[in-house]
């Protein structure tokens, strides 16, 4: 894999991850426990798309493909069980239909 990863391929997964991040909308009610899950995946995906981006800067490509995947499969999962709101977007999300 670091043979074939370019800075252009973990950018690639970074502009993508970043059109996610801006597309969801939480979709619980604000005082459900689903709305905690909602935030905790959220915070979860942001932590992980700050970290890509600090491995990128720091020339880790390595570690920013797995950080920026981690991101997404956070947004990924929100979106399929129905705590974000991703406008039926199948392209940036896997959805269940």
């Amino acid at each position: 894999m670091r043979d074939h990863l370019t800075p252009e391929h973990v950018q690639r997964y970074l502009d993508i991850t970043r059109r996610a991040l801006d597309k969801i909308k939480v979709a619980a009610p604000e005082r459900s426990f689903n709305k905690k899950l909602a935030d905790s995946f959220l915070e979860m995906a942001n932590t992980y798309y700050r970290d890509a981006m600090h491995f990128r800067d720091q020339g880790d490509l390595v570690n920013a493909f797995a950080c920026v995947n981690y991101s997404h499969g956070w947004l990924d999962c929100g979106a399929r069980i129905g705590l974000f709101d991703v406008g039926q977007d199948d392209q940036l999300f896997t959805l269940y239909e």
